[in-house]
């Protein structure tokens, strides 16, 4: 286990909690014990990481002071909104100030016109999903915490979600930025335009850099017109290497759902029956999603890759008739990686990307790896792009050598099969030591320089993406 990471000396948290409350609200200020156990843990698992003291700001001008405040008296500060990332990426490591964006919560403005939104970071993604479609307009990013997670942590990890394989994830969608850098200057980035190429594109390098080079305090996304038409079907295989088969077959001939979700046998097991009953016999299921404007054509290409992935062994393929069956469908997918805590009591949740036509080997590797350890291996996720979401479940601290083996190992095969150590969830703390995997030190170096040019303190976020360095 790595060694405790030091925290901020209490006379410097003394001291900027007095400038903070000058300029914050005292319900704006919180350190009370309730409030530092809430924002000492995210959903990963990596361990609680309790603050010094949490602010809530409400505007821009509160969050760059809250920044100059912290930067002025030395003392780290962690920016997070629903704290449901799976990297570490929003826990206080050295303790100091948590940055609560979750009261800047408002969508701003909607305009079918333009085809775009403005909202700030607070504001849950599918509430933002959904105030579109009221108005015929679709917000493609669809993370399975979307019912949770805010805009503001996607833009941070520049999140994806099922619907990536046909729409692509965050990056693709914001198109300008409010954001505060680490010394509190207030900056605006990019355009309200569909397109637009003046100037470096720092909208493409803020939107994924895990909170380490300052905050979005208000975003515009650009928007699509909504499809009239969506069809799900629920895809049964003998097998998850049969299921990772058809998957590569479907897209090799040509066809693209907008989601393709592999559930393996045992992320299955700990969802069937929890609001809905899978087919006797499946030991693996695809949900398949296919969207447009004419629903004979939709259902013409779901017959198409019904019969590609029957050639493939599918035993059945069972279309959702109504909203309702299709929600049962897709409320199970989204219950998988709770329900798999159900099984142990722990686990560690990875979301590696290999080339989609590596995903029966890695599929049949991580297994037979589980199998050597003597754990349990779960594979789910958006198998259409690659991206699976590989859990690893244990039964407590006796077995975490065998779990960081296995993460160790599963780490470098994706590597070894050209794939990345983290398609969505970010490298955060869980991952930074595994960088090096995956990026040479002269890559590693440049992006450390790079941190460095905005946050010349470290202040910001600190001990996160780049691996710990060496002391002599």
């Amino acid at each position: 286990m790595s060694a405790p990471l030091p925290r901020v000396e209490p006379e410097r948290v003394a001291r900027v909690r007095e400038a903070l409350a000058a300029v914050l609200a005292p319900e704006q200020l919180r350190v009370d014990d309730a409030a530092l156990a809430a924002y000492a843990r995210d959903e990963s698992d990596s361990g609680v990481h309790a603050p010094d003291l949490v602010v809530f700001p409400a505007d821009t001008r509160q969050v760059s002071e809250v920044f100059k405040a912290c930067a002025v008296h030395g003392v780290p500060f962690t920016p997070c909104g629903a704290r449901s990332g799976k990297s570490g990426g929003s826990l206080p490591l050295h303790g100091g100030v948590a940055v609560s964006l979750e009261r800047m919560n408002r969508i701003l403005s909607i305009s079918p016109e333009d085809l775009t939104a403005v909202v700030q970071p607070g504001v849950i993604t599918g509430d933002l999903m959904k105030a579109v479609e009221a108005v015929g307009l679709f917000y493609p990013p669809d993370p399975n915490s979307w019912e949770v997670c805010t805009l503001g942590g996607n833009v941070a990890e520049n999140a994806g979600g099922p619907r990536a394989l046909k729409y692509g994830v965050t990056r693709d969608y914001v198109i300008g930025l409010e954001w505060v850098l680490p010394d509190g200057e207030v900056v605006r980035v990019g355009r309200r335009t569909i397109k637009g190429v003046a100037g470096y594109d720092l909208v493409g390098l803020f939107v994924g850099s895990e909170g380490t080079l300052g905050v979005a305090t208000e975003i515009t996304v650009q928007l699509i017109p909504l499809p009239r038409e969506v069809l799900t079907a629920l895809v049964v295989f003998p097998s998850v290497l049969h299921a990772a088969r058809a998957v590569s077959a479907v897209l090799a001939a040509g066809i693209l759902p907008r989601c393709l979700e592999l559930i393996d046998d045992v992320a299955l097991r700990a969802v069937d029956g929890r609001g809905f009953q899978f087919p006797p016999g499946a030991g693996s299921a695809v949900i398949v999603e296919v969207d447009g404007n004419g629903r004979e054509g939709l259902l013409a290409e779901l017959s198409q890759l019904g019969d590609i992935c029957a050639s493939q062994g599918a035993t059945e393929t069972l279309v959702a008739q109504d909203a309702s069956q299709r929600e049962k469908l897709w409320a199970a997918r989204r219950v998988i990686s709770p329900a798999l805590r159900a099984l142990k009591p722990h686990k560690i949740s990875e979301d590696i990307v290999v080339p989609r036509s590596k995903i029966p080997e890695v599929i049949e590797r991580l297994k037979a790896m589980g199998a050597e350890l003597g754990l349990t291996v779960a594979t789910y996720g958006h198998a259409g792009d690659g991206n699976l979401h590989a859990n690893i479940l244990y039964e407590g601290a006796h077995q975490r050598p065998l779990v960081e083996e296995a993460l160790r190992r599963m780490l470098v095969m994706t590597v070894e099969l050209g794939g990345t150590i983290t398609g969505e969830h970010g490298v955060g703390h869980a991952k930074r030591e595994y960088l090096s995997l995956e990026q040479s030190p002269a890559l590693i170096d440049l992006q450390r320089r790079l941190k460095a040019f905005f946050d010349p303190s470290g202040l910001l976020n600190p001990s996160k993406i780049f691996p710990a360095l060496m002391r002599s």
